[in-house]
């Protein structure tokens, strides 16, 4: 959530941030108009209700000098003036909480403002490469993983229709231990060498956690809900959600900063939006399983860690072997809580093309303040977190790239030398 106090000083800054985000500029203006014309009402209301306050204590204080004069004239006239003020305030704080509430809900569907270094674009065509690894496989015959997968007995779509429906997947056998292989060498890499801590943390999160880390209520049709005594649950989306809430309505100590928190966790999504998208296989699932990076941190250091993130996540595709090219999102490519955000797109021979594997994003201050999580700075005050979030990385597209990648000309898949130890020593996945 961005800073009302930022706001007012910084409208046409605001107005210009959305309008990269692909808003036109009357509805930017629009936006910020409104923004600043409840804040306004606000604080005008404030002042006022202070002002009926500083006057019913002084006046409640002049009853007792008219009783002690034994003016009961005036003192009876003060009292029907503190009743008047008396009702006024109570009145008064519940339209100033109804004001407030308006306000947040307005803020609350505001996105972050991007960097100034973030490229200016419409969609994923604007995004901009910054790297690549690898030597891309290409070939004539070369398959994609879902006819690898069934040909090979190990990964059922129909079964999983009959389950649940469309967008799930059954995995047995060996592609199942893979999958499972793949989430336990990421979580050793980067609690062992990138210095993140695992966490377990739970799959039914509060409306509040999904507030806080932005998912609501502007994401509210993405997600799945389960009913819990008089209200609900929501299954997470990311272990983002859970991992960056571990703060939340908490005073860091700046020496423990920063704090890294790493899991491997299934994720649910609804996929709204994305009919037709990538219907076959198991690229785009209600059900996954990913390796999540979540980092929180000061002002100070939120870039540089940024970039030791994604770091952390390319080095997985390094060990694995499989090329991939990263870039930086455009202003309309972007997520909706994040400042910049480094896509990493991986290889799949199958499709030739890259697929994005990975999403690493700074979000400065904006989950923090959504959360009111904050950190004791050099000077004593509490100032909010930065919070970063990037997958390290998904599971199920890791296990695509790696079959796709690492098929032979028989059907079969060559385990890579990472995930062999995990593996049981199995070199070769062949047909059931």
């Amino acid at each position: 959530m961005l800073d009302i106090k930022w706001i007012r000083e910084n409208q046409q800054a605001l107005a210009e941030a959305l309008e990269k985000r692909g808003q036109s500029a009357d509805s930017a203006r629009s936006i910020v108009a409104d923004l600043i014309a409840r804040d306004e009402a606000r604080r005008t209301h404030l002042t006022k209700l202070q002002d009926t306050q500083a006057r019913q204590n002084a006046a409640s204080k002049e009853i007792g000098k008219a009783m002690g004069a034994k003016d009961l004239a005036l003192a009876e006239k003060l009292k029907g003036e503190v009743a008047e003020l008396k009702a006024f305030v109570q009145s008064g704080e519940a339209t100033g909480r109804e004001l407030d509430r308006a306000l947040t809900e307005a803020l609350a569907v505001v996105p972050n403002v991007p960097l100034d270094d973030v490229p200016v674009g419409k969609d994923e065509n604007d995004n901009i490469e910054i790297r690549r690894f690898g030597d891309p496989r290409q070939g004539e015959g070369l398959k994609e993983h879902f006819e690898l997968g069934e040909a090979l007995g190990f990964m059922d779509f129909e079964r999983a229709a009959k389950l649940s429906g469309s967008r799930f997947t059954v995995l047995t056998g060996k592609l199942a231990r893979l999958e499972r292989a793949l989430g336990q060498f990421m979580l050793d890499l980067h609690t062992s060498e990138h210095g993140y801590t695992e966490v377990v943390a739970p799959l039914l999160v509060r409306d509040e956690a999904l507030f806080g880390t932005g998912q609501l209520p502007k994401f509210e049709e993405d997600l799945f809900f389960t009913p819990h005594g008089d209200g609900r649950l929501g299954l997470i989306p990311t272990s983002e959600v859970p991992m960056t809430n571990l703060v939340r309505e908490e005073i860091v100590g700046a020496e423990k900063l920063p704090l890294r928190f790493t899991a491997l966790t299934p994720c649910f999504r609804s996929e709204a939006g994305s009919a037709g998208r990538d219907t076959r296989g198991m690229l785009r699932q209600h059900q996954f399983y990913k390796v999540e990076l979540v980092s929180i941190t000061d002002a100070e250091t939120a870039l540089s860690e940024h970039e030791r993130m994604t770091e952390c996540a390319e080095t997985v595709l390094k060990r694995l072997g499989i090329p991939y090219r990263t870039v930086v999102l455009c202003t309309g490519d972007m997520g909706f809580g994040a400042r910049r955000t480094y896509d990493i797109e991986a290889w799949l021979p199958g499709q030739n093309t890259y697929r994005e594997i990975s999403s690493c994003s700074v979000c400065g201050d904006f989950q923090a303040r959504r959360m009111n999580a904050r950190y004791r700075g050099a000077d004593g005050k509490p100032q909010y977190l930065h919070t970063l979030n990037g997958s390290g990385v998904a599971v199920g597209r890791a296990l695509i790239a790696v079959m796709e990648n690492y098929q032979n000309d028989d059907g079969s898949i060559s385990v890579p030398d990472v995930l062999r130890p995990y593996m049981g020593g199995v070199t070769r996945i062949e047909a059931a």
